[in-house]
């Protein structure tokens, strides 16, 4: 099993849901954040000062068997390119097991 932990632009999420929905991911955390990455935020003043404001995104989290990951990779990066500076990053960790709380299933049947 990985986990597919995916910052993308709060405008494409919805068509990311649906996408993952095509493959049966019918579970996944998702999450407001504040980043920024190569666009380095936007900058502003605010009574002489400098800053920088962090900008929204998105975090998904789905944990998929090994056999669609990266199907699921390349329906994240196909529907959330803009081919614009901001488009977001994946990042794939291993997850040992993972355990339903409700039935005390384990492994590929508790995803």
């Amino acid at each position: 099993m990985k986990k597919i932990e995916a910052v993308i632009r709060p405008s494409k999420f919805e068509e990311v849901k649906q996408a993952l929905g095509k493959f049966g991911i019918k579970g996944m955390t998702v999450t407001d954040v504040l980043g920024c990455g190569l666009q380095h935020g936007q900058r502003e003043i605010y009574r002489g000062t400098e800053f920088i404001k962090l900008l929204p995104k998105v975090k998904i989290e789905v944990v998929v068997q090994e056999a669609v990951l990266d199907q699921v990779i390349e329906t994240i990066t196909t529907v959330a390119r803009t081919g614009e500076v901001g488009d977001g990053k994946i990042f794939i960790y291993p997850v040992e097991t993972a355990v339903r709380i409700r039935t005390g299933e384990s492994g590929d049947a508790a995803i």
